[in-house]
């Protein structure tokens, strides 16, 4: 386990115990030596954390301290930036806003020694972004998927034939080439995939499907549930 792990992980223990901890039996749970913990504590007491105690007596965390609200292993910390990378690459620039907010809010909360393991750039996402609408930004899209709102789309299939639908927008999936709409389609009374680039236009309507949207992708999934298990090797 490294170091910064360690701390989070001290601070933990102490946070969750209502009596005194040794070192013994923090060095047992996080499987380190006691001479490891003795280390660790005194650096956790350098940077201000409340913890009080003697060697062989135990520590304890002071009440009234708290940890940061963003408090992750370094291994949590690393899937996390490789997400918002791959975010990054999506295409979508509402999305990247938000991943290099959150990036920042991250390398702003954690301590100095997870912040040097993250600023020293190990993990990339790499490949050209997919295809995006021209005329209007996916936000317009999540938001109505998170509004229960109803959406009027123009659009042209892969044949070039254009067409106006009415759509309870349920999910996004962003594939490596495309983002795909997930909609009930009113047109169709089902379930259709829309490919986000082959939609000219997208309007908000002042009508809403409150309460539908986990029934309909409970539908969705489970179609695609069963036609991937019929489409599996026996």
């Amino acid at each position: 386990m490294r170091k910064a792990s360690r701390l989070f992980e001290i601070i933990q223990i102490l946070k969750l115990s209502r009596a005194a901890v040794t070192a013994q039996i923090i060095a047992d749970q996080l499987e380190v030596t006691v001479r490891s913990i003795y280390r660790d504590i005194a650096a956790l007491q350098a940077m201000r954390v409340p913890i009080e105690g003697e060697r062989g007596l135990g520590y304890i965390l002071r009440p009234g301290f708290d940890l940061p609200p963003l408090m992750f292993t370094v291994e949590e910390t690393e899937a996390i930036m490789l997400g918002l990378q791959m975010l990054e690459r999506s295409g979508d620039t509402s999305l990247r806003r938000s991943a290099e907010s959150v990036n920042r809010k991250i390398a702003g909360a954690v301590p100095d020694p997870l912040r040097r393991s993250l600023q020293s750039a190990t993990l990339y996402a790499w490949g050209s972004p997919p295809q995006m609408p021209k005329d209007f930004e996916l936000e317009q899209v999540r938001t109505a998927i998170r509004n229960e709102q109803v959406l009027r789309i123009d659009y042209r299939d892969d044949r070039g034939e254009a067409s106006r639908r009415m759509i309870k927008p349920l999910a996004l999936i962003y594939y490596a080439e495309s983002v795909n709409l997930v909609a009930w389609c009113e047109l169709r009374q089902a379930i259709r995939n829309f490919r986000s680039e082959r939609i000219a236009q997208c309007v908000t309507q002042e009508r809403f499907f409150k309460g539908e949207g986990d029934r309909l992708r409970a539908v969705w999934t489970s179609g695609w549930a069963n036609a991937t298990a019929k489409a599996a090797p026996v």
